[in-house]
């Protein structure tokens, strides 16, 4: 995949709000990839702040639907993964800030 169809596939990401934080997912760390293929299907490998995240379907979802709003993109697979398993470390600068981190 293309670095700027993957660019734009991020920031669209950046709609899906982590309920609990009020940050979105990709400046939480917690979008690890998206790949995608020719014929329109694309791999989201996600992961989330902990393993009993009653959000876990929803936000799944909402991942689904922000890539399915692209003309291109037929088909997403969001696959939830615990390896790496997520910590603060992950998170964009911005998220630290919003989230009041300071290191």
């Amino acid at each position: 995949m293309e670095q700027e169809l993957k660019d734009k596939y991020f920031e669209a990401l950046e709609s899906v709000i982590d309920p609990e934080l009020d940050i979105d997912l990709v400046n939480l760390g917690l979008i690890y990839d998206v790949s995608g293929s020719v014929e329109g299907v694309i791999d989201v490998k996600m992961t989330l702040t902990s393993m009993g995240c009653p959000a876990a379907p929803q936000l799944m979802e909402e991942v689904r639907q922000a890539l399915l709003a692209f003309e291109e993109v037929s088909t997403v697979n969001v696959e939830l993964v615990w390896t790496p398993a997520w910590s603060k470390d992950m998170m964009t600068r911005y998220g630290k800030i919003a989230l009041g981190i300071h290191e």
